[in-house]
């Protein structure tokens, strides 16, 4: 029987080759097969794990090696400090996705504002919205039932149940709703034949999630054509993208008549959230 140690010695050599931080990785699956956090690894090197918790550690590493996703393998993935159940049916939250939090907790809004996730996943933007504005009144749509069984767990999970969750193609589950002060989103974005759905995370993903036509643009232009109507005069849309999207996106937004135009970077300083404002409505002077 091997100790904690050599089962992560011997982990971090067969994963050499499939990731960057081996040693770590194999960290991460072990502490989950034990039911323990990373810490107790290194307190207690000298321990051995009972059989059937080193078999399922193992077999966890043989599908690290080829490559399934260390959240798909572990079930959960953190954002924005909230530890989130994640699977084949969401894409992984990433950390570039925390720009487009950022971006909406910037805006000056309504207290109780209305705001719409499009494309909801996990459900990891409206959860960590709803996690730092309680009163604002979030909605989150996906077309995938699985995603939203998924963000519905987490969200009882972390006690925030002031959530409405719908079913849908974009706009087409809020389109009874009164208009938003506020639609986020990060749609597909990857162009078809772009070589990256190829490498890494990307090939256990779910592809509609992810690609967009031939430019990667497809879903992004029919949000920001239809997102006007569902928005109150005033209300703001933003829209994760591309690092090569940005010039594109911003055109697309003026064409459909937003005004106050801006961009976000991600700390890696590319270009990654971009959006705008429906003007206000006009006031007339007495």
């Amino acid at each position: 029987m091997s100790s904690v140690r050599e089962l992560l010695e011997d982990a971090a050599q067969e994963l050499a080759c499939a990731s960057d931080q081996p040693l770590m990785e194999a960290q991460i699956l072990l502490a989950h097969a034990l039911g323990r956090d990373r810490s107790w690894l290194y307190a207690w090197p000298e321990h051995v794990p009972e059989a059937s918790r080193a078999v399922r550690f193992q077999q966890m590493v043989g599908r690290r090696a080829l490559g399934h996703p260390i959240s798909h393998l572990t079930g959960e993935r953190e954002f924005w400090s909230l530890r989130l159940t994640v699977g084949p049916d969401t894409l992984i939250p990433r950390p570039e996705t925390e720009h487009l939090v950022e971006t909406a907790l910037q805006l000056r809004l309504p207290c109780d504002a209305r705001v719409l996730d499009l494309g909801t996943g996990s459900g990891a933007v409206a959860l960590a919205l709803a996690s730092e504005r309680p009163a604002w009144r979030i909605t989150a749509t996906d077309r995938s039932a699985a995603a939203l069984d998924i963000a519905r767990r987490n969200a009882a999970r972390l006690g925030l149940h002031k959530l409405r969750f719908l079913q849908g193609d974009w706009f087409d589950a809020a389109g009874a709703l009164p208009a938003f002060d506020l639609i986020v989103g990060n749609p597909p974005y990857v162009a078809a034949s772009d070589p990256h759905l190829q490498r890494g995370d990307l090939r256990f993903e779910p592809l509609g999630a992810l690609i967009s036509g031939p430019d990667g643009l497809d879903d992004i232009r029919r949000i920001v054509a239809t997102a006007p109507a569902h928005l109150q005069p005033g209300g703001w849309l933003w829209l994760e993208h591309g690092r090569d999207q940005a010039s594109a996106v911003a055109e697309l937004l003026r064409w459909h008549g937003f005004a106050q135009i801006g961009l976000r970077r991600d700390l890696a300083g590319n270009d990654r959230v971009s959006g705008g404002q429906r003007p206000p409505a006009a006031t007339s002077g007495r």
